[in-house]
């Protein structure tokens, strides 16, 4: 996609609004960081762990309300 040279300084209200707050408060990064951290970085399983798991498994009936025929 081709802007017009008129258009290429732009910046939304937004992005200077962020820019700003990160500026006045640069531990912000920092929060973010360890925000994702607590929520996606995980420790890895190991295969035991995981064979242990499947193990344990209950399996459940397709649809729950369902008479058992």
């Amino acid at each position: 996609m081709i802007f017009s040279k008129k258009h290429v300084m732009y910046e939304s209200e937004h992005t200077k609004f962020i820019s700003e707050l990160k500026k006045q408060n640069s531990h912000l990064d920092a929060g973010q960081v360890a925000g994702r951290a607590l929520l996606w970085d995980k420790e890895p399983v190991s295969l035991d762990e995981q064979a242990r798991v499947e193990e344990s498994r209950l399996r459940q009936q397709a649809y729950p309300y369902q008479t058992k025929v």
